[in-house]
C-alpha cells in the first residue's frame, strides 16, 4: 500500500477540509457558527448556521471546545 504525497501531480480523492480553512476562532476569541457548523462537518446551510448560532448562544465556546480534541 502506498502513501500519496500531497504534492503529488495525481488529483486526490481525499474529500477532507484543507486545514487552510479549518480554525478554531480562537484568533477572535470566540468560535463563530461557521466555525461549528464545519467542526461538525456539515454544509454550510442557513438551517445549519442558525443550529450552531443557537447552540453558541447557549453554550458559549465550549460548543466548539467539545467537537475538537
Amino acid at each position: 500500500m502506498s502513501i500519496q504525497q500531497s504534492d503529488s501531480p495525481s488529483p486526490s480523492d481525499d474529500a477532507t477540509t484543507p486545514d487552510a480553512l479549518l480554525h478554531t476562532g480562537a484568533e477572535h476569541g470566540m468560535a463563530s457558527a461557521e466555525d461549528l457548523v464545519l467542526a461538525t462537518g456539515r454544509d454550510l446551510t442557513p438551517r445549519n448556521l442558525a443550529w450552531a448560532e443557537r447552540k453558541l448562544a447557549k453554550e458559549g465556546r465550549a460548543a466548539l471546545d467539545k467537537l475538537l480534541p
